[in-house]
């Protein structure tokens, strides 16, 4: 038999050590990580948790009818607001014709969860007349700046409202910092304009048109007595308005509240193609949103920035109008052409983050209302759960029997390696609540329970091909390293056929059965982690050990037991006519 090559085989089997230090280092490090995190469990999904359920009833807007195109145009978007950050479990499904509900796992933060699935009216651009504080006092600090991307102009640059983070700064000619004085407009003009063009006069003019004096002053009262810290004046301030009306709204810049005049709608929010949350690496914006507009909607606001570039500061601003709440107001120094906008400052990731979720999926093709919001209790679930894990118990006690029936000592082996790979999915699985918003459910725990057959089906794969070493007559050490590379290429096919179609059931499927295969690819993963750098080096390991080394009856590799081949020896024939030729017999 020919002799291994010197290195390889010598490092494989001299070395195991460094393979266990370092799935020991690993598993410490994301325990840590997990107690670091404060969350030592995982995140359970409404089924075992409880949580909230929103049913939402649609309401046709002009031009819009409620059909099964536009309720799943709906769906489709209060999913990817709600689940757009990763595995957060949230259920939006549709009942009847025009029902929508909403389920909502605790342990998720229903308050925001709530507000993006509430978020149901249309996304509008407005120009700013005038805004001031309301409520409480506050100072107000500066806000981000906006500014173009790809336009022809130069980058002007503006503010957004909803960060009171941002420095103070020298303007530049395309840059500025935006503080909130209160605007002249209402207090120098009792008629705001209406007309598309965002201009807002501060000299006093007297209008010749009663009808308009009598509504002007009718807005104006309505902007002196609003007050925006209160939620119910907040929820009447812009209630049953249309696109071409000059309304009064309110919007939160930090923890202060502000209140605005807001003129007709210049850009409507389904002319939004694509807006996503950046980081600035270039420069020092930090985080940043990038806006890209239809052909349609890049004239309408290149036509909106280029009025309002006009006007001097605060009344250069156009607010981003969400369900009747404005949630930024950037402002320009030149008309933004070309069809992509940013907007930066000093935005956490997270409000970044959310900007972007709003402009990308706040134009929804209906209205809705919420009818009922309520608590689900987890009793059922929690029954399930118990059955669920009482199965899984009873399924392990078995798989744990027949190993130690089997395969006796090396059951050891196997029982550790079980173990090992539970520690991995419990604690990966517990820091993947707050990473993705992954949740455990009934689902997710069944793809749990099948993967301890899958990892129990490696284990066997490796110690059928140690025994069949044996069985050809090798010692153990030997066995251990020529029966690893068959062993690996079966695990390694094994594991990819599970994993490619947990893969595809994640892809093609929606709610729950995302959780069964989520876990499942998650466990498939890790079996060959725990089989390359704990199971294998631990074999090897023990091979050295004479308890195991010397085939002992209880260690599972009795070679008579297995019913091996006596080891061969070499003689040599002293005469006849093949005289010198080697022969072998058995010992």
């Amino acid at each position: 038999m020919a002799a291994p090559k010197k290195g390889r085989s010598a490092s494989a089997q001299s070395k195991p050590g460094r393979s266990l230090v370092l799935i020991l280092i690993a598993i410490v490090a994301l325990t840590g990580g997990m107690f670091a995190s404060g969350h030592t469990t995982p995140r359970l999904g409404i089924d075992l948790a409880g949580g909230t359920s929103i049913t939402l009833k649609a309401k046709a807007d002009q031009g819009s009818a409620i059909n099964k195109a536009n309720m799943d145009t709906a769906v489709d978007i209060m999913n990817r607001r709600v689940n757009g950050l990763g595995v957060s479990e949230t259920e939006v499904q549709t009942q009847g014709t025009d029902h929508i509900i909403v389920n909502i796992p605790k342990g998720t933060n229903s308050k925001e969860a709530q507000d993006q699935v509430g978020t149901t009216a249309k996304l509008y651009f407005r120009p700013v007349l005038a805004s001031e504080p309301s409520g409480a006092a506050a100072t107000p600090n500066p806000s981000p700046s906006a500014s173009s991307k790809g336009g022809t102009s130069p980058s002007p640059s503006g503010s957004a409202a909803g960060d009171q983070k941002a420095s103070a700064t020298t303007p530049s000619p395309t840059s500025t910092t935006q503080g909130r004085p209160v605007s002249g407009a209402l207090k120098a003009d009792a008629t705001p304009s209406s007309s598309a063009s965002p201009k807002a006069s501060s000299t006093p003019t007297a209008s010749a048109n009663p009808s308009a004096s009598a509504a002007a002053g009718k807005l104006q009262a309505q902007y002196a007595a609003l007050d925006c810290a209160k939620p119910a004046q907040r929820a009447k301030a812009s209630q049953n308005s249309k696109p071409g009306d000059t309304i009064v709204a309110c919007g939160q810049v930090g923890k202060a509240w502000y209140k605005y005049v807001l003129g007709p709608a210049g850009v409507d929010g389904t002319e939004v193609k694509k807006a996503q949350a950046v980081f600035d690496t270039q420069g020092a914006s930090g985080w940043q949103v990038q806006m890209n507009f239809t052909s349609t909607g890049a004239k309408k606001f290149a036509d909106v920035t280029g009025q309002l570039a006009k006007n001097p500061d605060p009344q250069n601003q156009f607010g981003i109008v969400l369900d009747g709440e404005v949630v930024s107001s950037p402002y320009v120094r030149t008309a933004i052409t070309g069809g992509q906008a940013e907007i930066s400052g000093s935005f956490t990731q997270q409000e970044a983050q959310s900007l972007a979720n709003m402009l990308s999926y706040g134009a929804l093709p209906l209205s809705f209302q919420k009818e009922t919001v309520t608590t689900v209790t987890a009793a059922l679930g929690g029954e399930q759960l118990h059955a669920g894990l009482l199965a899984g118990a009873i399924g392990l006690a078995l798989v744990v029997l027949y190993l130690v029936i089997y395969y006796r000592g090396l059951s050891l082996v196997a029982m550790a390696s079980l173990l090992v790979s539970a520690i991995l999915t419990y604690v990966i699985m517990t820091l993947l609540g707050p990473g993705i918003h992954f949740a455990l459910n009934l689902p997710a725990v069944c793809g749990a329970i099948v993967a301890i057959g899958i990892t129990a089906d490696s284990f066997i794969v490796y110690f059928e091909r140690i025994r069949d070493e044996i069985r050809e007559g090798r010692t153990l050490r030997p066995a251990v390293e020529r029966g690893w590379p068959r062993a690996r290429r079966t695990i390694l096919v094994s594991d990819f056929v599970s994993f490619l179609a947990a893969a595809v059931l994640f892809i093609v499927t929606v709610g729950k059965v995302q959780g069964f295969a989520f876990t499942l690819g998650l466990t498939t993963v890790l079996d060959v982690v725990v089989v390359f750098f704990f199971t294998k080096p631990l074999m090897t390991l023990l091979a050295r050990r004479k308890f195991f080394a010397d085939g002992h009856k209880w260690s599972g590799l009795d070679p008579k037991s297995l019913g091996a081949k006596p080891p061969l020896r070499r003689t040599r024939r002293q005469s006849g006519p093949a005289a010198g030729s080697v022969d072998f017999q058995e010992a």
